[in-house]
């Protein structure tokens, strides 16, 4: 008895000491995201709120955590507090789970413990929102890109195609913008593919090294499968501007952008391409911005796993890139998904901003991957490995970045419930939204304008049928006594003129195998209307 009565003031003052710490981890000057509150053997401490400074969520971030712990939650509650504080959002929902943002929640005795517990009010309220869908699959404004605008490089890595198609595709785009062949849909790019693998396309090629049919067939063999994935209607016009998605409201809320993603759960590979194409356009058209007290906008990416799943290495080599320097231009990205191992090493180093909800280990598989997990936070009194195990729904292990870009304490956090309907809208108001959307007569009719496969067509068609062998030519006669003359030489065709420029031979030098695939593109490959 004696011992246990000795040890139990040595426990309250180490309780003490590590709720200090994290109050004291956790106090910011400027705006902030409040997460919850912290929790110390078992008891909230609504004193010691968790919450990470507005100012380093371009930084980037992860929340992570088994089906069911409350993750999608977490990103509806940020989501939420960003709107509030003027920043807009982005949302990729899945498994059409956060469209409730746009609802007010529904109270009751959990809801009205758990705002008492973490001291933190609660009230229902809905938040201005737009809903998207890729190419018009399912309710919402489509959202959809050109072949051209989205440019060879970043095509060529969600096909996968190796160094010597990449190329090819290249060289193909590099036809096309010549020829103002314009590629808005893949029947426009299969077309131009047709047309350089027949007799007059190699002609017109031939000086640049020529299309082989093997690469051809590769590339049109992956073009038709990711045609199967539901790409073709993600192709198209209206193209989709990427400015639409920073809009604020005029009560200077953030506007909530929701990509309902359900229909393309099963296609990761078009999921993937729809990312990198929004980011690049975005990084392009942003300016730098340096330090900034609050994102210009921050995206969140539900089920992450689908956009690594399966990636070759150029395409991960890709996303870490421009995760990376996207941060410059005031863009804060944010992963969830249901483990850290779920996120490639060189995307996770660059994830500041940590939300751990509670992790299984029912293999020696998640046995490893939670020990990798627990390496990779800072020291804590906390038994990581049991808590990590044991946390309660609506609980995380929060460690995020402070507003001088030091790593707070971690703290196990008891987390606010979101103000917005925890379920998904109800159809009725989605629809009234979607309705009465200001982009709904911008994007909504698919534009089916004159473009490459109109035009090679129409070249087709009007080709003149094959004329009748020509008589055998007489021999020539003696030239008359006179100055020498010599014969007209050909004007040459574009690519031709183009090929012989020394602007052009300047480029082939300098881009090596891959011809003419950054003529009038962003560092990404994607192209500006």
């Amino acid at each position: 008895m004696s011992g246990s009565a000795s040890e139990a003031p040595d426990e309250a003052t180490t309780d003490t000491a590590q709720i200090d710490e994290i109050r004291a981890g956790y106090a910011f000057d400027g705006g902030v995201l409040k997460l919850g509150a912290a929790v110390v053997d078992g008891t909230a401490h609504a004193d010691a709120p968790v919450q990470i400074p507005l100012s380093v969520l371009n930084r980037h971030g992860l929340v992570a955590g088994a089906t069911g712990t409350g993750k999608t939650k977490t990103l509806q509650l940020m989501a939420e507090q960003l709107s509030d504080a003027g920043v807009p959002v982005f949302l990729a929902d899945m498994k059409g789970d956060l469209s409730g943002i746009a609802t007010p929640g529904e109270g009751g005795d959990k809801i009205t413990a758990r705002a008492a517990d973490v001291g933190m009010e609660w009230q229902p309220k809905a938040y201005p929102s737009e809903f998207y869908t890729l190419g018009g699959k399912g309710t919402g404004i489509p959202i959809r890109a050109t072949i051209t605008g989205f440019g060879p490089t970043l095509l060529s890595k969600v096909l996968g195609l190796n160094d010597t198609q990449e190329s090819s595709l290249g060289l193909i785009f590099h036809y096309a913008d010549k020829n103002g062949l314009a590629l808005l849909d893949l029947k426009d790019l299969r077309a131009v593919i047709t047309h350089l693998t027949s007799d007059e396309g190699k002609a017109d090629l031939k000086d640049l090294g020529g299309l082989s049919s093997a690469t051809a067939g590769v590339i049109l063999r992956n073009l038709i499968t990711f045609e199967d994935q539901g790409a073709g209607d993600f192709f198209g016009e209206p193209e989709f501007d990427t400015a639409d998605l920073l809009r604020v409201g005029a009560d200077g809320r953030g506007i909530v952008s929701c990509l309902e993603l359900p229909q393309v759960q099963d296609r990761p590979q078009l999921f993937s391409t729809f990312l990198m194409w929004l980011l690049a356009d975005l990084f392009h058209d942003l300016p730098e911005e340096g330090d900034v007290d609050k994102p210009k906008l921050v995206f969140f990416f539900d089920e992450a796993h689908l956009l690594f799943q399966d990636a070759s290495k150029a395409f991960l080599q890709a996303i870490e890139q421009t995760v990376r320097l996207i941060r410059s231009k005031g863009v804060g990205v944010f992963f969830v998904t249901q483990s850290p191992k779920d996120v490639p090493s060189g995307v996770l180093a660059q994830l500041g901003n940590r939300v751990q909800h509670a992790l299984r280990a029912f293999t020696p598989d998640d046995a490893k991957a939670l020990k990798q997990a627990i390496a990779t936070y800072p020291h804590t009194a906390y038994d990581m490995e049991k808590l990590l195990t044991s946390l309660g729904i609506g609980e995380a292990v929060v460690t995020v970045l402070s507003d001088k870009g030091v790593p707070t304490p971690v703290a196990w956090t008891r987390m606010k419930a979101p103000n917005s309907l925890m379920d998904p809208s109800p159809q009725a108001t989605l629809d009234g939204i979607v309705a009465t959307s200001p982009l709904k007569a911008k994007y909504a009719d698919v534009l089916d304008r004159e473009s490459a496969y109109e035009k090679l067509a129409a070249r087709l068609q009007a080709a003149p049928a094959p004329a009748a062998p020509a008589p055998a030519p007489a021999a020539p006669s003696a030239p008359a006594p006179g100055p020498a003359t010599r014969a007209a030489k050909p004007e040459p065709g574009i690519v031709e003129q183009v090929v012989q420029s020394s602007a052009f031979r300047s480029m082939i030098r300098s881009a090596g195998t891959v011809i003419g695939r950054e003529i009038t593109r962003s560092i990404f490959g994607t192209r500006k209307r």
